[in-house]
């Protein structure tokens, strides 16, 4: 009987799923074949569970794998014989729970992989399909035996998305644009996805990369990136998204892959994430990114508190962030800062600062409320785990979620942090956001947008705002909304979360 491979991916930020392109690409390109499928946007098949012989379960975040667990699940239900695999970052940091399970759950996966994958994934299919032992397989945590994320520099292939959901099922792009006197807005297009580099140099306390990679990363070569770009195109793509933990992690790489992607498609826009420090240290190269079509970049700015900041290591300070602000307008690039506003050492009048700040640095627009409700996670083996006082704050393991809980402090935080989400929620289903060819609605104004069937950033702002100054006990900041429609920078349909 053929052996049979199943990859599943989660979820990946509303992207077509790379962490099974590759792959498949790569056990393909051994002589082995996968079925693949997205739990993001399909259903999971069971008929396929239950004749698989490997199943390989992309977690590269934390959503992905609360999912994938439960997709697991179902995956035994139907083929208790089958061979489960978690693969990516999130199922490093959880493979004690994964592999053994714990308080009386029982260990859900037969192996875990993380770092690069796909050697490791073909290997274990190989060994798999003729029925040796996977001991000898290098990079495989297994119950029985211990082994570390294998981060050996690869030849990537190209990509093979053949069988992946079309890219209309996924985020879309719409861009800056002045609204017209009818009010119409540009339509969404269609967005793919690629990485320029993996890992990355940098160890911020909480990122779950630093526990994989250490302060590794490694290249993709121009030439698999715009191969994978062009099929991409080919599919209706317009806008890419780079999804590399920090695009200028090697900024002479960075320009290579930019100018590349503007020489072959001179008409595609694209987003990239990079740490404020490197903006700002790379700012001379600002203006020929926007001139090879980069519209917007994500930077982590996290906290206005320098006290926060310092704490988990980020590099850069509030002053350092509105210097990036003025260099990014500057250059015509625009900003999506991302921000985890409650932390165990970030205080309600910390919380109180970044709201006045974002709104007198005019980012309103750019700051999606789901980012002000956004808690820290500390997953097992986090960065943050090493601190001196790490036991004044860290509550037990809670492994079935997949993280250590705390408490703050100051018992407002915590219920702010749950209104704050509450609103977040409320406003995300209201926000207009069609992925299609034609023109979406705009958001329009309205003081009552979490109950209406609108979204305007300013007002679900303002709500934000007022239940944090109640919280303090204190009036909140009389300001008025912009006297006209004020557009959405650019944007995917989709919002960053973890």
């Amino acid at each position: 009987m053929e052996f049979s491979t199943l990859l599943v991916s989660c979820y990946e930020l509303g992207h077509q799923p790379l962490s099974l392109a590759w792959p498949l690409a790569a056990l393909r390109a051994a002589g082995l074949d996968a079925a693949t499928v997205d739990l993001a946007v399909e259903e999971f098949p069971t008929h396929r569970a239950a004749k698989a012989d490997l199943i390989a379960i992309a977690v590269p975040m934390h959503t992905a794998l609360r999912v994938g667990v439960d997709a697991a699940r179902q995956a035994r239900a139907a083929n208790p014989d089958a061979h489960l695999c978690f693969f990516g970052l999130y199922a490093w940091l959880n493979r004690e729970y994964l592999l053994n399970g714990q308080n009386g759950v029982q260990g859900i996966a037969d192996s875990v992989v993380a770092g690069e994958t796909e050697p490791v994934l073909v290997e274990l299919a190989q060994c798999l399909s003729t029925g040796q032992s996977t001991a000898p397989v290098k990079g495989l945590t297994t119950p029985e035996r211990a082994s570390a994320p294998n981060l050996a520099r690869l030849s990537l292939p190209l990509p093979d998305r053949s069988t992946l959901p079309q890219l209309d099922k996924y985020a879309h792009y719409v861009e800056e644009r002045p609204v017209g006197e009818n009010g119409d807005e540009p339509a969404a297009v269609r967005a793919g996805y690629v990485e320029a580099s993996r890992g990355c140099l940098h160890k911020c306390r909480h990122c779950p990369v630093v526990p994989v990679y250490n302060g590794r990363y490694f290249v993709v070569p121009v030439e698999t990136i715009i191969a994978d770009v062009r099929q991409q195109v080919e599919a209706g793509a317009r806008h890419i998204t780079f999804g590399d933990p920090d695009f200028l992690n090697g900024p002479g790489h960075a320009r290579k892959v930019a100018r590349a992607l503007h020489s072959a498609f001179p008409g595609l826009s694209f987003d990239f994430t990079a740490k404020v420090e490197h903006l700002l240290q790379h700012r001379a190269l600002l203006p020929e990114l926007v001139e090879c079509g980069a519209s917007f970049a994500v930077s982590a700015f996290e906290s206005t508190s320098d006290r926060v900041l310092a704490r988990l290591q980020k590099g850069h300070t509030r002053r350092q962030m509105e210097e990036l602000v003025a260099a990014l307008r500057n250059s015509g690039l625009s900003l999506q800062p991302t921000w985890m506003p409650f932390t165990p050492w970030t205080a309600l009048d910390d919380y109180l600062l970044m709201l006045r700040w974002i709104r007198e640095q005019g980012l309103i627009p750019n700051v999606p409320p789901v980012q002000l409700s956004i808690r820290m996670l500390v997953p097992p083996h986090s960065a943050l785990l090493e601190d001196d006082d790490a036991a004044s704050w860290r509550g037990t393991l809670d492994s079935s979620n997949f993280t250590y809980r705390w408490q703050h402090p100051d018992p407002r935080m915590d219920a702010l942090q749950l209104e704050v989400a509450r609103i977040a929620e409320v406003a995300g289903r209201h926000e207009a956001a069609v992925p299609s060819n034609e023109s979406s609605e705009m958001a329009v104004r309205s003081d009552q947008a979490t109950n209406g069937e609108s979204f305007d950033p300013f007002a679900v702002f303002r709500l934000i705002e007022q239940t944090a100054y109640r919280s303090a006990g204190l009036p909140a900041p009389d300001w008025s909304f912009p006297s006209s429609r004020v557009p959405q920078p650019p944007r995917l349909t989709e919002h960053w979360f973890c």
